[in-house]
């Protein structure tokens, strides 16, 4: 059985895990160490059985845990161009971890084909991935987006399961405390998908196949778990759409997310 958990999910941390009969991955490392091995232990997982780790981009909630992980299992490493140099200039790799480029192709890892997709977040070389399992199922992390391209819709289209971002409240992030900068950087092309920007493309992705929904990247100022969701269920009800009917649609918390199978 193919296997999804957010292990991590919020604008302070994040990690995902990816697991099948074969092996499992992990998405990101933005925790401690020991915040990550409580969440896997929690899924049904340990560190020791991850065969890699791919990074989505080099944000501090992505990667925090990256260098204690990385010293506790010398796993691959995965990552685009940009973000491979990036960590390497910041010493960011430990010495003896094996990294591997992602390009355009496919990469396969303990049986399971991955192919990264550019995202537009304000990161060089972000970007997000989809997994092909080798019980015939699709799963793709699809956070940090800064808006929807074609290019991450075709990436994802056909997904099995789907965890995608659904940051803010556009009206909570306006009026909350961030300043006005940050408030910007967030609502723009190159910061993070909102609600209801997330909202519009569920009907799509259900019409082309996706049964399952997470929605992640919660931010804990400008957003709450009953928001993201009421307005994901009512954008999908407009589309004649129900949940538990039609879909299955869970909302990521910070930590300790129960286990997707598939």
């Amino acid at each position: 059985m193919s296997r999804i958990c957010p292990l991590l999910s919020s604008s302070s941390g994040n990690s995902t895990y990816i697991a099948a009969p074969t092996g499992a991955v992990l998405v990101d490392a933005g925790a401690s160490l020991r915040a990550i091995e409580e969440a896997l232990q929690a899924a049904g997982g340990t560190v020791e059985e991850i065969s890699a780790l791919f990074l989505t981009h080099t944000h501090s909630d992505h990667i925090r845990g990256l260098k204690p992980l990385l010293n506790r299992i010398h796993m691959p490493l995965y990552a685009t161009k940009e973000v491979l140099a990036t960590l390497l200039a910041k010493d960011g790799i430990p010495a003896g971890v094996p990294v591997e480029e992602i390009g355009e192709g496919e990469t396969e890892v303990a049986g399971i084909k991955v192919r990264r997709f550019l995202t537009e977040h304000d990161c060089d070389g972000s970007c997000g991935y989809a997994f092909f399992l080798p019980d015939g199922k699709k799963i793709s992390v699809c956070t940090d987006l800064g808006r929807m391209t074609e290019t991450v819709r075709e990436a994802i289209r056909g997904s099995d399961a789907i965890l995608i971002e659904s940051n803010h409240d556009i009206d909570m992030l306006k009026k909350g405390p961030y300043t006005p900068e940050l408030k910007a950087r967030i609502l723009s092309d190159h910061g993070h998908l909102s609600n209801n920007a997330c909202a519009a493309e569920l009907a799509g992705l259900l019409q082309s196949g996706t049964k399952r929904f997470l929605l992640g990247h919660l931010s804990q100022h400008n957003n709450t778990p009953l928001l993201a969701e009421s307005c994901a269920t009512a954008a999908l009800a407009d589309a004649g759409a129900f949940v538990q009917k039609d879909y299955l649609l869970s909302v990521a918390a910070p930590k300790h997310n129960r286990v997707t199978v598939l």
